[in-house]
């Protein structure tokens, strides 16, 4: 566990309800003060690397806002969030997508047909 530096990189998962997506955020370490880590959207986190079980062992708590940590970018963190992302780009397709009839004819024959 280490302070963070000028340069890393982080990310930040929020989800409103189990039901909802994870929504990653990710941004990078512009600027350290004595105690503090600024990022590139000006959040701002306790530059004290704390034990976290969220989503990593490591995480970065925001300054006045203790419950919510961001962590050190990682690949798998990266690969969830374009699992994630490829999800929520699917379910706003259908949210905005008016089909015809003839397109949902031919959507539910190939529910059917399996």
């Amino acid at each position: 566990m280490r302070p963070l530096e000028i340069g890393d990189k982080v990310y930040n998962v929020t989800q409103d309800g189990f039901d909802d997506f994870k929504r990653y955020s990710f941004s990078v370490v512009v600027k350290l003060t004595k105690t503090l880590a600024i990022l590139k959207n000006d959040v701002r986190l306790v530059n004290d690397p704390k034990p976290s079980y969220i989503m990593e062992d490591v995480g970065y708590s925001v300054y006045r806002q203790r419950g919510i940590h961001w962590h050190l970018v990682s690949l798998d963190a990266i690969r969830q969030a374009q699992i994630e992302n490829k999800k929520i780009e699917a379910h706003d397709w259908f949210q905005h997508k008016k089909f015809t009839l003839k397109e949902k004819q031919y959507i539910y024959e190939l529910f059917t047909k399996n």
